[in-house]
């Protein structure tokens, strides 16, 4: 590549065209003018006569200079220029290794950082180079196997950075088993010192020549958030201090309607040279219980995600004595104990049963509480059948009673014996009992049994089969002290002895609150220790990718609870909430005491970085110049010719002129960056795009592929005004950097192969537009020359680098019973400008079954957030301003039978954003009536 300041030529020897511009400019020169007819009589009289001195007219200067700057432009449109290129050292050619950390640490520009091994491995291929591409956080079995550039660059789609940091035992020994030499390598770095860099690039230095590639962008990260003083503390960390700056902090979760939505927002400030921060957030209960995740905006990265578990949430928990507590004997009433114990960790109410219920806390007590009335039963019932969590402590009344007699009470665990049993009195069965192990089964398995814990006195459960299976603790001699049963999604506890010290000594001891935390009564503020996770097994529920968004775990193992609170995230560890038998605990990236810092590198270590200007390819401005010259010229001549008429001299002189200076500026300067869409009213926006049904395109950058979109849907618009009921308004272009998505239905993303990729911000609101509802439909517009999954082209090159980031289902062809051939027409292709069955949308579920007799599949409403395929849609729907179509289709009537198809494929695809799958709930409902049994 020849570079010559800002610009860079792929063909420079074309160049070498400009040299024979002084040769045309003289040769132009004696090309005259068109001359000018007049009608004289008189000249019949000079007829015969020769002039001695023949002189050449001479082609006007401005006229000259026009044509030999269109030739130039041609020249070096065809040299390819390149603004800002991409100047490397002279390429190697021996084995090349490729180091990707790929960690949390790399989400945050994944995917420029993509663009550049594309860049590497398409140079690689191109000189013959054998690769092979390591990530660090998923290594490869067995030997090292170097491999043609290609089948790394297949690779490349499927890479994404995981959410941990990999150990530095695993690392060093792998290292340590491959006999490495003679290799260059390039060593994708995610920017964080860790404990494996110093050696492993010791090593790598050893095996030959390094070249670094690092981000100089600031990596920011968020701890776990806490309680202190009352208030919710939520801190972050960058890897270098650095001048001041801020990080916007928002706090997600579920409002009452259980929709999706940012709760709560706030600053972190970085002090100049400080590289920590805190926001101190006073939140009512409501609201702090609610949240499920802290996140730094417009940051892609685990490493900027909190999640939030069940140790930020207060409880809400019911205390209801069954007496009065007796004034100046505050140690015996029945809840003094169990105030004590949850004050500290839980929101305490009191009041009667029935308005208890009605606030709907998360557990309610009852201390000694023997009868109920039907009113408060039937309540209660109602409200753990719900989901409710009651406990219920025994005491002189319950043991009174003849409550859970002959007949189970339904809001009690076992049936009780008549009376109670006293122990270690003089009319006691024997000694004071302490407490047996806890069993595998039960929730307080783990827990260390206190052996100065006696039990005085207790109520008998009666003996019954369910008994055995109902008990989660007991005392020594295998008398059941807590036992438990499940109503529907709820549950009953009943502790056989008092909430206060009269029967006991429980509640004098440190393992009354821990049992109480099992139960999910109270949470404690902190982390539980490894000693209180003894026992336990904890199975993930959602975990995080690299990019910090949160997934269902699937069918991923439990893990011991020892292990969760100990252990740092890993392949088997992954961080994501883990639950409990009644609890969730949260497995962050960052933990309270973990530090990141930036990686330091040797002074002699090569590294480049992403700080550099984008390369940004010229030759469809000189090509676009050049055709603007040649059509002024063609003016030019036609005026001089005398036929473009009464325009007069002077004024069409002036305007060639013009026409020529503005062509020579982008010949001589740079081109600037595409001007964006102008910032409007962002309310007559909303308005605008609300007010009617409105079909968007998205912005591409490329003037012309942006007017074709826009004809494309006025188009379609049109037929789906006149045969449907939808009446949609005038499209609108859609700036994915600026503009709302939400207000669309569907957005029309015509693919070229030189299209800017999307910013991380872009990027968040396409994601959050496809999991809302929205469709987008991406056209490659190259059916005509390839293939989806076959032969590609730049356009779909082009698609798989701005897919990659967005949450894209699984993808199938279209099958012959899927909704969209049939929403409006029933149709079997789906042709636009080209014919091409290769059009993707959502795969159907797995279990997603034809029923016998019915010809379509039930597919759930599931509408497809995506639909991919090349056939060029927008050109078939394209009219002009009077309905005309603006690009052929085929040929004669063939053409027109297949733009008509094109309309229909529209129509379908529009109804289908707009309506389901109500069609194939249609053709369902004779199968429905029949299981209803009607």
């Amino acid at each position: 590549m020849l570079v010559l300041g800002p610009i860079g030529f792929t063909a420079p020897w074309l160049l070498l065209g400009l040299v024979l511009l002084p040769i045309l400019w003289f040769l132009l020169r004696a090309v005259p003018p068109a001359p000018i007819r007049r009608r004289f009589p008189g000249v019949a009289l000079l007829l015969g006569l020769e002039d001695e001195d023949n002189e050449t007219d001479k082609t006007p200067w401005w006229l000259l200079l026009l044509r030999v700057l269109a030739i130039a432009a041609v020249i070096t449109g065809f040299a390819g220029p390149v603004l800002n290129p991409d100047v490397e050292e002279e390429a190697g050619s021996g084995p090349l290794l490729v180091l990707v950390d790929g960690t949390w640490a790399d989400a945050r520009d994944w995917t420029r950082r993509m663009e550049r091994l594309d860049g590497l491995l398409s140079e690689a291929s191109r000189s013959g180079r054998p690769v092979a591409m390591v990530v660090l956080t998923d290594l490869p079995q067995g030997t090292l196997q170097f491999q043609p550039a290609e089948a790394a660059l297949a690779r490349l789609p499927s890479l994404a950075p995981a959410p941990w940091v990999p150990e530095a035992e695993t690392i060093l020994s792998w290292w340590d088993e491959l006999d490495l030499s003679g290799v260059e390598t390039f060593w994708m770095s995610d920017g964080l010192a860790h404990d494996w860099r110093a050696p492993l690039l010791e090593r790598v230095e050893d095996a030959g020549a390094l070249t670094v590639f690092e981000s100089p962008r600031q990596i920011l990260a968020l701890r776990p958030a806490r309680f202190e003083d009352g208030t919710l503390i939520v801190s972050g960390t960058r890897a270098a201090a650095g001048d001041a700056t801020e990080a916007a902090v928002i706090g997600h979760g579920l409002d009452p309607a259980g929709t999706p939505r940012a709760l709560v927002r706030g600053t972190l400030s970085f002090a100049e040279g400080e590289r920590e921060a805190e926001i101190a957030l006073s939140l009512p209960p409501e609201l702090r219980n609610r949240i499920t995740r802290f996140e730094i905006d417009g940051v892609r990265s685990a490493g900027a995600v909190s999640l939030a578990d069940d140790t930020l949430r207060r409880r809400e928990v019911a205390l209801v004595a069954g007496r009065e507590d007796r004034e100046g004997l505050e140690l015996l009433s029945p809840t003094h104990y169990l105030e004590q114990a949850l004050e500290p960790t839980a929101d305490l109410i009191e009041g009667a049963i029935d308005e208890i219920v009605l606030a709907n806390p998360d557990a309610i007590i009852l201390a000694d509480v023997a009868r109920l009335s039907s009113n408060e039963s039937e309540a209660l019932l109602t409200w753990v059948k719900e989901g409710g969590l009651l406990v219920r402590f025994a005491g002189p009344r319950l043991a009174a009673s003849d409550i859970s007699r002959d007949v189970e009470d339904a809001l009690m665990p076992v049936r009780l014996r008549a009376g109670g049993r006293s122990i270690g009195g003089r009319m006691s069965w024997g000694e004071p009992k302490a407490l047996r192990v806890f069993p595998e089964e039960s929730p307080f398995f783990g827990l260390p049994v206190n052996d100065e814990v006696r039990i005085t006195a207790q109520v008998m459960a009666q003996p019954d089969p369910s008994l055995a299976d109902r008990t989660i603790a007991s005392l020594a001699d295998g008398t059941p002290l807590v036992t438990r049963k499940r109503v529907v999604s709820g549950q009953v506890v009943l502790f056989h002895t008092t909430a206060n010290a009269e029967w006991s000594s429980l509640p004098l001891s440190g393992l009354f609150v821990q049992m109480l935390e099992r139960l999910a009564v109270s949470t404690r503020p902190a982390t539980p220790t490894e000693e209180e996770m003894a026992g336990t097994t904890w199975v993930p529920s959602e975990v995080l990718t690299g990019f910090g968004e949160v997934v269902d775990a699937g069918t991923l193992p439990g893990v011991p609870g020892e292990r969760l609170v100990s252990a740092r995230p890993g392949p088997d560890l992954q961080p994501g909430l883990y639950a409990g038998e009644d609890r969730r605990l949260a497995l962050n990236v960052i933990d309270q005491e973990a530090q990141i810092e930036a990686a330091t590198w040797p002074a002699d270590t090569r590294i480049e970085g992403l700080d550099g200007p984008r390369e940004t390819p010229l030759k469809g401005l000189f090509l676009s110049a050049a055709l603007l010259a040649l059509m002024a010229d063609i003016l030019a001549t036609l005026w001089l010719g005398g036929r473009l008429g009464r325009i007069s001299q002077g004024a069409a002189r002036n305007a060639a002129a013009a026409v020529t200076l503005i062509l020579a500026v982008p010949l001589a300067a740079p081109p600037l960056a595409a001007q964006e869409a102008p910032p409007g009213d962002g309310d007559g926006f909303a308005i605008t795009a609300t007010t009617e049904v409105v079909l968007a395109h998205v912005i591409t950058g490329d003037p012309s592929l942006d007017q074709m979109a826009a004809a494309g849907l006025r188009g379609l618009g049109e037929v789906l005004y006149a045969r449907t009921s939808i009446e949609p308004a005038v499209p609108i272009a859609v700036n994915l950097e600026t503009d709302e998505l939400s207000f669309f239905p569907i957005l029309y993303w015509p693919v070229s192969a030189t299209q800017p990729i999307p910013s991380d911000e872009a990027y968040a609101k396409l994601n959050t537009y496809l999991r809302s509802g929205g469709m987008i439909v991406f056209d490659t517009r190259d059916a005509d020359v390839a293939r989806f999954g076959g032969t590609t082209s730049p356009a779909s090159r082009r698609l798989q680098q701005i897919a990659r980031p967005l949450d894209i289902p699984p993808l199938e062809p279209v099958p012959d019973d899927h909704v969209l051939t049939r929403t409006f027409y029933l149709l079997q292709d789906f042709p636009g400008r080209h014919i091409s069955r290769d059009v993707w949308v959502e795969a159907a579920p797995a279990d997603a079954e034809r029923v016998e007799g019915m010809p379509f599949r039930n597919l759930n409403d599931n509408v497809t957030p995506i639909v991919i395929g090349g056939n060029d849609w927008a050109a078939a729907w394209a009219t002009d301003q009077n309905g005309r179509p603006m690009y052929p289709v085929g040929r004669g009537f063939t053409g027109e039978r297949q733009r008509e198809i094109a309309y229909r494929f529209g129509v379908n695809l529009v109804m289908h954003v707009l309506t389901g799958n109500y069609k194939s709930d249609q053709v369902h409902v004779p199968a429905l009536l029949d299981r209803l049994g009607q």
